[in-house]
């Protein structure tokens, strides 16, 4: 009965990682798709890439050559 009162939103993929990343802390994209199941850093890249798009205040970019490391806000 209370489900049918408070009307949830579900998360999208890139909050579920965001949320991973916050986790983690500062963090490269390996060590992140590797926290989420992953074994190469590839396995993100295109949601590291909606992410910037979609969420950008969400998504800070501590060191910005590659290794790259994100850090989530």
């Amino acid at each position: 009965m209370l489900r049918l009162l408070k009307k949830e939103n579900p998360r999208t993929y890139e909050q579920i990682c965001l949320e991973k990343l916050k986790e983690l802390g500062i963090a490269t994209a390996s060590e992140w798709a590797r926290a989420m199941g992953y074994e190469t850093h590839n396995a993100l890249a295109k949601v590291i890439k909606r992410i910037k798009e979609e969420y950008p205040s969400q998504l800070i970019i501590v060191y910005n050559k590659k290794p790259r490391k994100y850090k989530a806000a």
